[in-house]
């Protein structure tokens, strides 16, 4: 149990906290630095926010013996990533006024805004409230964005089953009033029994928890990538209730052979909506009680549950439950890419899915994509869906506003950059890394696209420019672009080096293995050249370029299926 356990540095800023509310009144107010106080840097997290530097000034900035150069990003709360036009609008002009300006749409179905100044941070929250948004454990060891199949026209379900995102979202979130507080200036809660949070406690979890809910046929949100990932389960065009895995995660940490990647282990299928949501409750509860508070990088469900075993974690939950769980359902994922372009719902609306590269919502020579995208939000015609891999579809179109959305679509130039897209440049995913996350140790948001511009050609010289091929990126083996499920994964090691990765299926069941270490540009695309020509020499009619590598065993070891 982790009672037992010596606690980590930040258990103890957790359970000294106030719920959650620390000295962060006090720091907000310090106009010496632009920095937070230490423990308070763990705690804003809970509220939404990372506090970050610019990496590209530090040396600079510290040879004149300036302090770097900090500010925070903020990530909204989102559940299944859906906005209204309005508050697109809202978004756009928060963006503007105090951030960069840029709007970066996240793999978890949300969306983050970078460089706001801390003294920009207040306003920035109050603002979003206004347009009833908030960062409320959107970072920090609780649940974080509970993430949903976005694209609604593959299952007449898909409304039904979207509320479930809401639901988890609201159940799984923190008791306390602090962040209503320090940011909305509501008045401070003197009974503090009011906020006795029966989930998290004084002491939240031992780590970051994710939630994913897949609507097959798509799976788009790499559902056994999560904690807990939910695939709903429909026969005769009735949902009938969950299949539930848990224990997924991507993160790891180089050198250190005791982090993995991991899928999520089948648990079994719950229905009913009182059941679902109190197994989904209790599978986070057992990770508060058992998962490792003393060491983080074992801190994830995947440890607890590999540590007390996958037979045991289902008995514990099934006590917790009060019910047992059904053998898990059949079921079939036939898609994990968005489906670009126009598509017809079930209720006879239409979505456009908008390419989107490496979610960063911006003008550029090519494509005015924030300007269009505001056009369209003053419209009013629109809906706004954010998806997993980082895109953006426009949904709940109706069939007499659908030749205003064209026009628009047409003069801002997004269709246009949606159509010319590449499959591999489609398909690709980039976490943020340089100049913003502290843990980043290579590029990649910044750098993708241009080596694309590279692999292309190299796919065109093999006759494969149309196969649809998985290529993930992340600067740090933390997995936040999930690498770790791609059929191509690149993963920073050092600047400009890279892990290459190979061996994922195209379906996100299966984990990918290391093929080449510390490869600079160079050897990548030689790599990449000679793996693609003997990929279009040798495959089956059909065959896949991760199960190819399987096949031929490019890669050794023991591959990790869901």
């Amino acid at each position: 149990m982790s009672t037992s356990q010596k606690l980590s540095v930040v258990e103890r800023i957790k359970t000294n906290s106030d719920a959650l509310r620390g000295t962060l009144k006090e720091s907000l107010t310090d106009d010496i630095t632009g920095s937070l106080r230490e423990d308070d840097q763990s705690l804003i997290k809970f509220h939404g926010l990372y506090q970050q530097d610019d990496r590209d000034r530090r040396e600079e900035r510290s040879a004149k013996k300036l302090e770097w150069l900090y500010s925070y990003m903020i990530r909204l709360r989102l559940p299944a990533g859906i906005m209204t036009p309005q508050q697109w609008i809202g978004l756009n002009h928060i963006a503007g006024e105090h951030s960069t300006g840029t709007i970066k749409i996240t793999t978890r179905q949300t969306v983050q805004l970078h460089g706001i100044l801390k003294s920009h941070i207040k306003p920035a929250i109050q603002s979003f409230n206004t347009l009833h948004l908030d960062s409320i454990a959107a970072c920090g060891d609780v649940n974080r964005n509970v993430i949903y199949s976005a694209h609604p026209a593959t299952s007449p379900l898909h409304k039904e089953i979207e509320d479930y995102a809401t639901w988890i979202s609201e159940m799984a979130l923190p008791k306390t009033r602090a962040y209503y507080e320090i940011w909305l200036d509501k008045e401070q809660i003197l009974n503090k029994e009011e906020e006795t949070d029966p989930l998290y406690q004084d002491r939240y979890l031992p780590r970051k928890f994710k939630i994913a809910i897949a609507v097959p046929p798509d799976n788009d949100v790499d559902v056994f990538g999560n904690d807990i990932g939910l695939i709903a389960v429909i026969d005769n065009g009735k949902f009938l209730g969950f299949n539930i895995a848990a224990g997924g995660g991507l993160s790891t940490t180089h050198g250190n052979a005791s982090t993995y990647a991991r899928v999520g282990s089948m648990l079994g299928f719950v229905s009913g909506k009182e059941n679902i949501l109190k197994a989904v409750y209790e599978i986070i509860t057992i990770q508060r009680d058992f998962g490792n508070r003393s060491d983080r990088k074992l801190a994830r469900l995947k440890y607890t549950i590999d540590r007390i075993g996958v037979d045991n974690f289902r008995t514990e939950l099934e006590k917790r439950c009060g019910f047992r769980l059904e053998p898990a359902k059949p079921y079939s994922f036939k898609y994990r890419g968005d489906h670009f372009g126009w598509q017809r719902n079930q209720d006879k609306t239409w979505n456009y899915t908008v390419f989107t590269e490496n979610g960063l919502v911006k003008d550029d020579t090519s494509c005015a994509l924030k300007t269009g995208l505001y056009a369209l939000a003053e419209q009013g015609k629109v809906m706004f869906r954010f998806t997993c891999n980082q895109n953006l579809v426009l949904s709940d179109i109706k069939d007499k506003d659908k030749e205003d959305v064209i026009k628009l679509l047409s003069q801002f130039g997004i269709d246009a950059h949606t159509e010319k897209a590449g499959m591999l440049r489609r398909n690709a995913i980039a976490c943020v890394a340089f100049p913003t996350c502290p843990l980043a140790l290579a590029e990649a948001q910044r750098y993708l696209p241009a080596l694309i511009s590279k692999i292309e050609p190299l796919l065109s010289k093999h006759g494969l420019e149309n196969d649809e091929i998985y290529l993930r990126m992340t600067g740090c083996p933390n997995g936040c672009g999930r690498s770790y499920l791609a059929e191509i994964g690149l993963i920073g090691t050092a600047y400009g080096k890279y892990n290459l990765h190979i061996g994922g299926d195209r379906l996100g069941e299966r984990l990918n293995l290391k093929y080449r270490e510390n490869l600079e540009e160079p050897a990548i695309l030689e790599t990449l050249d000679a793996l693609f020509e003997q990929y279009a020499n040798e495959r089956e009619p059909g065959e896949a370029l991760g199960d190819f590598a399987i096949r031929r065993k490019l890669v050794g070891g023991n591959f990790v299926t869901a």
